[in-house]
C-alpha cells in the first residue's frame, strides 16, 4: 500500500504541475465531409483523433468541428458505413481546416493502429504484424466470449475449457506470454490458469487489435507472444447522446444475452453507462450429448465520466465483470452417462446427470465464481512546447472461488484474492525534424492473498514491476522507421504456508505446503522495424525484436490439484526468465481485383517454460497421495530452448466491377521444435494445428426498400491434424483434423431518411454437426468413456445464432 499511496500522490502532483504549463492555444479542426463522386454531404460521418481521444460527427450539411485541441501533428481518421476509411496525418495549428472526400468501397484499406506504437499510425506504416476487427465483425460472428470472437484472425487461436473460458494464443504462445489490455491497462486476473478466462465484457468493445510478436515495448514482461488490445467505445461526439440495445440467442447451449449502453457529451463533459447479462446451460455435441458442468452466467456493468478541455482530458472509468461457471470434469458411469456429485443424506455421493440438469440455467457442482472490478483514471495533458503528457492509473480486484463440496456447497475450497495497482506515465515529445518520440515508465504492484482458501494451489505473494522505455518513429518519403528500447525489473516475494494434519494453515509446526523465497528478474528489450511503400499497391515490412517474460507464480511455486486442468501441479523455483528473439517479414499487395497479405516469422526462445507429466520409479503416472482425492497425475514445470516458425497468408478476391463479392482465404501455420530433442520430446506442447479459413461473402450497401448494408456468407473452417506433439510421459496426444462449415446473413433496417432502426444478424456454426476436439481444448484430456472408448469431451456441435441491435442517437 505504501507504493500505492506514493504513486497516487505523485500522479496528482504531476497533473497539477503539468496543468500549469498546459497548451492554452485555441486550436481547432473543422471542415466538410462529402462523397468523392457526387460531392453530396455525408451526415453522421465520424471524425476521430485516436491520440487525443476526441472526435465529432458531421451534421446534416456534412460539416464537423473539433475544438480545444493542442498544437501538433496528429492522425485523423474518418469512418462512414459503406465507405473506405480516411486517414491522414494533419498538422493542427490555430483554426485548421480539413475537407474530406470519401469513396464508396467495401474493402477496408486504411485501418488505424494504436497498439504497441508511440502514436497512432496506419496499418501500412506499422512494421509489426497487426490484425484488427471492429464491432460489426463481432456482431456478425457467433462467439461465447471475447477471445472466442477473435480466434478466427490469422495467427490467433484459443485454448479453451468449455465455452465460457478461452485464452488467447498468438503464433503458438499463450498464458502469461500474451498481454491483454483494456482501457489502456493490462488485465490481471490469475491468467496463468487453463480454466481462467479473460474478465472483459464482449459487448463493451468498439474494436480489437492483436499485435503479433515481442515488439511491444510499451507493456514489458509477458508480451512475449504479443498483445491483445480490447478497445472500449470512446467518447461520443459533442452535443450527442448515443447508445445501443442488443439481444442474442444461441441454440446449442440456450445462451441468452442482453446488453444496453448509453453515452453523452455536453460541452466537453462526457459520460457513459453499460450493462450486460448472459445465461447459458450445458452445451451439446454428437458424441457426448449434453456436457454436464459447461453452463455459465455473467452479469457485467460499467460507467465512465470524463472532461475534455483546452488543457487536455481526464477520464475515470469503472468496470465490473461477474461470472459463475461450471467446471467440466468429464466423469461418466459404466453406461457412459455423465455423473454429478450429490449430497445423499449427509454423505457425499454421485448420481446420473439428468436432462433437467443439462438444461438448467442454475449451476451445480463443481463450479467457479469470478468477480473482477477495475477502475482506471486516464489523463492527457497538453503542454505549451507542443508535447503531451499521459498518465494512467488503474486498480483491479480479482476474486476467484471454486466450489466443489456437496456437503458445504456455498463454501469455497480454493479462494484467490488478487489486487493489482497499475501505473503508466508517458511523455510524448514535440515532433523534432519528423521524429515522433515517446518516453515513459510503467508497471504494477500486486498482492495475492490465499488466507480465505481451504484448498491451496499457489502461495500468497507480493510483486512489484517497473519498466522504463523509449520508442520513436519517422517517415522518410515511402519508408517508415520505428523502434525503441526498454528496461524491466520484476521483484517477487513468495510467502510460506504450513498445514496441520487436517489441512488447515498453522503459524508454527505442521507440514510445509509452500516455502518462502524472493525472486528478482530484469532484462533489456528492444525492437527495430521498417515499412516500405514500394508502390501504391505494394508494402514491404521487416521487424526484429527481443522480449522477455518472468516466470509466473504457478510456474515457480504451484503445489496442489488444479481442478480445471485435471492435473496435480508442481512449480519449480529454479526457473529463469524466458528471452525471445524474433524476426518478422511481410508483404501486402492490394489492387482493384485482389488483396494479398503474407507474413513469416522465426522466434528463438531460451529458457522456454512448459509443464510435463511426471512418472514414478515403476514407469507409470506419478499420482500424489496428499490432497489429491481425485487421483490426478502430477505435472511439473521445466525449461528448454525452443524454436518457433511459421506465418500467415491472406487472399481476398473481389473482382471489379462486382465489388460486392468477396472470396476470402486465410492460412495460418506454426511449428515449434525443441533442438536436440528426442522423438517424443521434439515438439513443444500446446501448439495449435495449421488452419485454413475460407469464406465466400456478398456485401451490399443498398438492397432496396427498408434494408441497407446487407451481407450473406458461407464459410469453411478447416483445421489440420496436429501430430507434432510432446508425447513423452503421455503429456500430450495427437489430434485429428476436422472441417466445419458456417454461414451467416444480416442487414440494417432503415426508415425513409435512411436512419438505422435496428440491425439483424443470423449465423450458423458447424452446420454439419461434426464431432471434433480442438487440439487446444483442455477437455480433450478428460476421462475415457467406457462405452465408446473415446477420451475426454468434444467441442460444441451445431449452433444457430440470432442477434438484434437497436441504435440510439439524438442530440
Amino acid at each position: 500500500m505504501h507504493y500505492l499511496r506514493v504513486s497516487i500522490f505523485s500522479a496528482i502532483a504531476v497533473l497539477i504541475f503539468s496543468s500549469a504549463f498546459a497548451n492554452d492555444a485555441d486550436n481547432s479542426l473543422s471542415g466538410n465531409i462529402t462523397d468523392k463522386s457526387s460531392k453530396a454531404a455525408l451526415p453522421g460521418a465520424t471524425v476521430y483523433l485516436p491520440d487525443l481521444h476526441v472526435g465529432a460527427s458531421a451534421d446534416a450539411q456534412g460539416h464537423y468541428s473539433i475544438k480545444n485541441l493542442p498544437k501538433g501533428r496528429y492522425l485523423v481518421e474518418v469512418h462512414y458505413i459503406g465507405y473506405a476509411a480516411f486517414t491522414q496525418s494533419t498538422l493542427i495549428s490555430g483554426d485548421t481546416r480539413l475537407d474530406i472526400s470519401l469513396s464508396e468501397t467495401l474493402i477496408e484499406k486504411n485501418e488505424v493502429v494504436i497498439t504497441g506504437v508511440n502514436l497512432a499510425t496506419t496499418l501500412k506504416q506499422t512494421p509489426t504484424p497487426v490484425s484488427i476487427v471492429r464491432r460489426d465483425y463481432l456482431d456478425a460472428n457467433i462467439s461465447t466470449n471475447i477471445i472466442d470472437a477473435i480466434a478466427k484472425l490469422p495467427g490467433i487461436s484459443q485454448l479453451t475449457t468449455g465455452p465460457a473460458v478461452s485464452k488467447p494464443f498468438i503464433r503458438g504462445l499463450g498464458y502469461n506470454r500474451v498481454v491483454v489490455v483494456s482501457n489502456d491497462v493490462r488485465q490481471e486476473g490469475q491468467q496463468w490458469g487453463d480454466e481462467h478466462g479473460i474478465e472483459i465484457d464482449d459487448y463493451n468493445v468498439s474494436k480489437v487489435e492483436v499485435l503479433k510478436g515481442p515488439a511491444s515495448l510499451v507493456y514489458g514482461s509477458d508480451a512475449l507472444a504479443g498483445v491483445v488490445n480490447i478497445v472500449p467505445p470512446g467518447p461520443v461526439s459533442e452535443g450527442h447522446i448515443k447508445g445501443n440495445v442488443a439481444a442474442n440467442y444461441l441454440s446449442n447451449n440456450g445462451q441468452i444475452a442482453y446488453h444496453a449502453d448509453i453515452a453523452g457529451n455536453h460541452n466537453g463533459f462526457n459520460w457513459s453507462l453499460y450493462g450486460t447479462q448472459k445465461w447459458a446451460h450445458d452445451y451439446q455435441n454428437k458424441y457426448d450429448g449434453y456436457v454436464y458442468g459447461s453452463g455459465f452466467n455473467n452479469t457485467n456493468f460499467g460507467a465512465a465520466i470524463g472532461l475534455s478541455k483546452s488543457w487536455g482530458s481526464s477520464t475515470l472509468s469503472f468496470t465490473s465483470f461477474n461470472q459463475h461457471l461450471g467446471i467440466v470434469e468429464g466423469d461418466r458411469n459404466a453406461e457412459g452417462q455423465f455423473i454429478k456429485p450429490v449430497n445423499n443424506n449427509g454423505v457425499a455421493d454421485e448420481a446420473v446427470a439428468t436432462n433437467s440438469d443439462f438444461k438448467s440455467y442454475s449451476l451445480g457442482l463443481p463450479r467457479q465464481q469470478i468477480n473482477h472490478q477495475k477502475i482506471v483514471w486516464d489523463n492527457n495533458i497538453y503542454l505549451n512546447n507542443g508535447g503531451r503528457l499521459g498518465l494512467t492509473l488503474g486498480y483491479q480486484l480479482n476474486r476467484r472461488q471454486e466450489f466443489g463440496d456437496v456437503l458445504a456447497p456455498n463454501e469455497a475450497g480454493l479462494y484467490l484474492k488478487l489486487n493489482t495497482f497499475n501505473y503508466a506515465l508517458k511523455y510524448y515529445l514535440p515532433e523534432m525534424k519528423g521524429w515522433q518520440t515517446t518516453v515513459g515508465v510503467n508497471g504494477m504492484q500486486q498482492h495475492n492473498d490465499i488466507s480465505s482458501s481451504k484448498e491451496f494451489l499457489i502461495p500468497g505473494y507480493d510483486l512489484f514491476d517497473a519498466g522504463v522505455f523509449a520508442v520513436t518513429s519517422k517517415t522518410f518519403n515511402k519508408l517508415t522507421l520505428s523502434g525503441g528500447l526498454r528496461f524491466d525489473n520484476r521483484s517477487m516475494s513468495v510467502k510460506a504456508l504450513s498445514l496441520d494434519g487436517e489441512g488447515k494453515p498453522v503459524s508454527t509446526g505442521g507440514d510445509a505446503k509452500f516455502t518462502a523465497f524472493d525472486k528478482n528478474f530484469s532484462n533489456i528489450s528492444g525492437s527495430v522495424g521498417i515499412s516500405y511503400a514500394a508502390s501504391d499497391m505494394v508494402t514491404l515490412k521487416l521487424n526484429a525484436a527481443r522480449g522477455f517474460r518472468a516466470p509466473n507464480i504457478s510456474e515457480l511455486a504451484a503445489n496442489g490439484v488444479h481442478e480445471g486442468t485435471i492435473k496435480y501441479e508442481y512449480g519449480n523455483n529454479d526457473l529463469k526468465p524466458e528471452v525471445s528473439t524474433q524476426g518478422d517479414a511481410g508483404i501486402d499487395f492490394s489492387s482493384e481485383h485482389v488483396s494479398v497479405a503474407a507474413s513469416v516469422f522465426y522466434n528463438h526462445i531460451t529458457n522456454f517454460i512448459f509443464s510435463r507429466k511426471l512418472f514414478n520409479a515403476a514407469g507409470s503416472d506419478s499420482i500424489p497421495s496428499t490432497d489429491n482425492a481425485e487421483g490426478y497425475s502430477a505435472f511439473k514445470y521445466q525449461q528448454t530452448t525452443a524454436n518457433l516458425y511459421g506465418g500467415e497468408f491472406t487472399l481476398d478476391i473481389h473482382p471489379h466491377p462486382i465489388d460486392w463479392l468477396h472470396f476470402e482465404n486465410t492460412v495460418s501455420y506454426v511449428r515449434a521444435v525443441i533442438p536436440d530433442g528426442t522423438d517424443s520430446t521434439k515438439y513443444l506442447p500446446n501448439i495449435p494445428a495449421g488452419r485454413w479459413l475460407s469464406e465466400l461473402k456478398g456485401r451490399f450497401k443498398k438492397v432496396g426498400g427498408v434494408m441497407q448494408n446487407a451481407y450473406i456468407s458461407v464459410g469453411m473452417d478447416m483445421t489440420f491434424a496436429q501430430n507434432d506433439v510432446f508425447s513423452a510421459y503421455q503429456t500430450e496426444t495427437a489430434t485429428p483434423g476436422y472441417t466445419l462449415f458456417n454461414a451467416g446473413l444480416g442487414t440494417d433496417f432503415v426508415n425513409k431518411n435512411n436512419k438505422v432502426l435496428f440491425s439483424l444478424h443470423l449465423a450458423a456454426n458447424n452446420l454439419t454437426d461434426v464431432a471434433y476436439q480442438n487440439h487446444l481444448s483442455r477437455l480433450k484430456y478428460g476421462p475415457e468413456n467406457d462405452v465408446t472408448g473415446r477420451y475426454g469431451v468434444f467441442n460444441m456441435g451445431r449452433n444457430f445464432s440470432v442477434k438484434v441491435t437497436i441504435p440510439i442517437d439524438f442530440k
